[in-house]
């Protein structure tokens, strides 16, 4: 019975931990930005099948409804990921998906070149020039790491960067903890500043 209760208290707290991390990591680097246009950059994930997978899928959903609030003439989704190995890229998948299944009727850019995240950013920032505000979508590890990214290649568009909606409490909480462990595995490419924004989550 102990040990029942030894191990349930363990996975609440190994939840809650999760869910914590993610949560101060979907706050981390970004500011209030005002202007009437944004971009939301949603991040493509690698994706071997001839149609969105569930994670590209729920990238997608996440990008759109980070839309929400920004009807100003001007905002667009701009989904970022080179080829996969059946051909199409993660970005056209995903912008395919975002259309036909969603319906989404927004203003869409594809950006198709990328294999990295360090070049998602590198690639997109010709389209965020002109915007007011940037959001970032995609897991909130790997989104922190990209808005990391922006400050180190681009300083001056970094401060543009707000809140994506990314995150919301609950939603994949049971695999939260896993994406904690790996948002700090991915420590190790970062430099020290930035491996600190992971560990404490605050920008």
């Amino acid at each position: 019975m102990r040990r029942r209760t030894g191990l349930a208290v363990a996975g609440m707290a190994a939840l809650a931990w999760g869910e914590w991390l993610n949560w101060r990591w979907s706050r981390a680097l970004v500011g209030r930005g005002t202007g009437a246009s944004a971009a939301v950059v949603v991040l493509g994930y690698r994706n071997p099948q001839a149609t969105a997978n569930l994670i590209n899928r729920w990238r997608v959903r996440a990008g759109i409804r980070s839309t929400a609030g920004d009807g100003a003439r001007g905002s667009c989704v701009i989904f970022s990921g080179g080829a996969t190995s059946g051909g199409a890229t993660e970005a056209q998948l995903m912008a395919d998906y975002a259309t036909s299944v969603l319906e989404f009727d927004g203003t869409v850019l594809l950006e198709d070149q990328s294999a990295t995240t360090w070049e998602n950013i590198t690639n997109v920032i010709p389209l965020l020039e002109d915007v007011d505000r940037i959001k970032i979508v995609s897991q909130p590890a790997h989104a922190l790491k990209a808005r990391a990214y922006l400050r180190r290649q681009r300083p001056n568009l970094a401060e543009r960067l707000v809140r994506a909606d990314d995150y919301r409490p609950g939603e994949w909480m049971v695999v939260k903890p896993l994406l904690a462990l790996y948002g700090l595995w991915t420590l190790r490419g970062l430099k020290a500043d930035e491996r600190k924004l992971f560990r404490d989550g605050i920008g």
